[in-house]
């Protein structure tokens, strides 16, 4: 038989087949020599088909020690150029199996300092190698994946899972009855520890806005109405609650409606900078919880401009809780890390002192500012007990979420949607836990004529 050149297509795969090969060796040598000099805290393994390779603190016989096992050799590709991003990718798709992923988190945060050394280089070739890539590999599985679960508009009844009854999306604030921020580590968790913390969460806000009954107040970010149904049924508040999320407005009213406060709340369908003429100097209170991370820097000002615009001149209050980005590490610009492109895109954590200085020359300072509080120590344990109300609750709700979402009806997919969960979970506590993110609340305040009559 006479012999042929090959086809187009096995030369593409043949090509592909060894850039890939020689990527995948660049990557993990790259890898590993940033890890033997950025790794000083902890003791990691890591184990692939080439052999073991071992970090940090390598006379820990007795510590703990993490150990990644890599099943596809796309994980030290998508580590050299995705930094944190790339692993949460790989662990996502499964390329990877961690012995213990809250270690291996707190590992990377303990040693971030020292791991920066791949920013330089990835800087210099990303751009090659995706271009590269894409043109000789397109649209691969694994990356449709990674599309398909940072694309889902969450089902309401998957929240429902993990959330407290009030299905308050935001941190708690966990006290002597539940043993404090770290009592479920030291004692376990106790029945209706999240709805206490959350129910406490809520009244503080309200009380930090000192609400009366009559009141009207002004909500930015509905979620499913908790706050707002708390105003109306425990102060006698009249509340307008702003939302963009059609879910969340349906079952926020129906939410209100089994409360039979109807006629005390109103869901507006709207974004905040459409309000309509008639809120003008109308409301007593402003509140928003978690809402103004998706506000964005340009835009602060803004922000503050509408509730200066829609608070009464005189005995007017207004309370924002977030998670923040500590002054010292904030930037306009936020690279995207895990959160912000697989559970709130295009988000962006204020600073403390941009919403203070925002709001006071938005308002020219008729916004006082009356408080601020750190609320960081409290977000741990509200995040470990979401991610153990959710491997708990999951089954009962598995068809009713599926029926939402069909795609999770496909195994892998619904596989590493949880994963993204759980990942998110870790992740997220371990950065309020070390400091990396924060969670604050700010109060202001109008002149209280009543306490100034009164001197």
């Amino acid at each position: 038989m006479g012999k042929y050149p090959p086809s187009s297509s096995s030369l593409s795969i043949l090509v592909s087949g060894r850039l890939q090969a020689w990527i995948s060796d660049l990557a993990r040598h790259k890898l590993l020599e940033v890890c033997r000099s950025g790794i000083t805290i902890g003791t990691l393994r890591i184990i692939d088909s080439t052999g073991t390779y071992s970090f940090g603190d390598l006379d820990n016989d007795k510590g703990r020690v993490i150990t990644i096992q890599v099943t596809n050799r796309a994980f030290w590709t998508r580590v050299l150029f995705g930094g944190d991003l790339g692993f949460s990718e790989a662990y996502l798709v499964g390329d990877i199996k961690i012995s213990d992923l809250e270690g291996v988190v707190e590992l990377w945060f303990d040693n971030r300092s020292g791991l920066t050394g791949l920013s330089n280089f990835t800087a210099r070739v990303i751009s090659f190698v995706t271009a590269l890539s894409s043109a000789i590999l397109g649209q691969t599985h694994t990356m449709s994946r990674l599309n398909v679960i940072a694309s889902y508009d969450t089902s309401n009844a998957f929240f429902q899972c993990f959330l407290s009854t009030e299905m308050q999306y935001s941190c708690g604030l966990w006290d002597t009855p539940e043993h404090g921020v770290n009592g479920d580590l030291l004692f376990g968790p106790t029945l209706d520890d999240l709805e206490s913390a959350q129910r406490r969460k809520l009244h503080h806000v309200l009380r930090a806005a000192r609400v009366k009954p009559g009141y009207r107040i002004l909500e930015f970010g509905t979620g499913w109405g908790a706050l707002s149904i708390t105003a109306a049924k425990y102060y006698g508040c009249r509340v307008d609650t702003i939302t963009l999320s059609i879910e969340q407005k349906k079952l926020a009213e129906e939410r209100i409606q089994a409360e039979g406060l109807q006629d005390a709340i109103t869901v507006h369908l709207c974004d905040y900078r459409e309000l309509p003429a008639s809120f003008e100097k109308a409301f007593d209170a402003f509140v928003s919880i978690e809402m103004v991370e998706y506000v964005g820097s340009k835009h602060y000002k803004t922000f503050f401009e509408i509730i200066d615009w829609a608070l009464k001149s005189d005995n007017a209050a207004a309370v924002i809780t977030s998670t923040t980005m500590p002054d010292f590490r904030w930037t306009p610009y936020q690279e995207q890390d895990f959160i912000r492109r697989y559970m709130w895109p295009h988000s962006s954590l204020p600073s403390p002192t941009c919403l203070i200085t925002a709001a006071s020359a938005a308002s020219n300072s008729r916004l006082e500012l009356e408080s601020v509080e750190n609320h960081s120590s409290h977000y741990p344990r509200t995040l470990r007990t979401w991610s153990r109300r959710l491997q708990i609750n999951f089954p009962q709700w598995r068809d009713t979420i599926i029926k939402d979402r069909p795609a999770l009806e496909v195994p892998a997919e619904l596989d590493a949607f949880l994963r993204k969960w759980r990942y998110m979970f870790v992740y997220a506590a371990a950065g309020f836990a070390k400091g990396h993110i924060t969670s604050h609340m700010l109060s202001w305040r109008r002149d209280n004529m009543d306490i100034m009559e009164s001197n």
